[in-house]
């Protein structure tokens, strides 16, 4: 009778954990081309290309903080539905930055004047964890971090109105906090997720790569 007890109660333990499992709504791990649903905004097709299973993007002089609004290859796809439950979207990014301000990100993006970003970024020559809110054109930076490291994961995670970044250190296994804040409010309201890159060198090509990206819903 014990031992049916027990067995009884490890299955009820596994069907839990089962039941209360992230739900992989969406997955890219860009292996020969990209996955449905993707679209560019202002394409420029030689600044793009997938190889060994990562995006790579080139980094484009241009901007796309604040008012500018001019890079091209900005990448993106329909966000869920928040309503329904938090969303967590992550990636990673491997990114060696040489020129001020020169960045990768991942993006919860509206449109060119209303998003949130998470990404590496040089500023004032140390590569950095960037978070920064946009709305309007009205810039906020909510976190920035020096870090030693070139090569991490990042992901957002959305519940309601309110963002939370988070980053881990590729060979690492612990997520540390970027910031936290509430969603724009743009006049389409329609959200997407969005990787990009800009303010690059005019004089050298650099390529920073994007690897298994994902999007969850998070079961509690």
């Amino acid at each position: 009778m014990k031992l049916i007890f027990s067995s009884l109660t490890g299955f009820s333990f596994l069907l839990a954990s089962f039941c209360a499992a992230d739900e992989v709504l969406f997955q890219d791990d860009f292996a020969g081309k990209l996955g449905d649903g993707w679209s560019w905004v202002r394409e420029e097709k030689p600044g793009w290309r997938i190889a060994d299973k990562k995006l790579e993007i080139r980094v484009l002089p241009g901007n796309l903080w604040g008012r500018a609004n001019n890079v091209k290859n900005v990448l993106v796809r329909q966000a869920p539905d928040t309503s329904q439950g938090e969303v967590e979207v992550s990636v990673n990014i491997a990114n060696r930055p040489t020129h001020q301000y020169e960045q990768a990100n991942l993006a919860w993006y509206y449109d060119d004047s209303h998003m949130v970003k998470l990404g590496l970024e040089l500023v004032n020559g140390e590569v950095c964890i960037v978070m920064g809110r946009e709305e309007a054109d009205k810039t906020r930076t909510l976190a920035k971090i020096p870090i030693a490291a070139t090569a991490v994961r990042v992901r957002l995670r959305v519940a309601g109105n309110q963002i939370r970044g988070q980053y881990r250190v590729t060979g690492t296994d612990a997520w540390l906090d970027a910031g936290a804040g509430d969603l724009p409010a743009p006049p389409n309201g329609q959200a997407k997720i969005s990787l990009h890159c800009y303010q690059g060198p005019p004089d050298a090509e650099h390529w920073p790569r994007f690897s298994e990206f994902r999007v969850l819903r998070i079961r509690k």
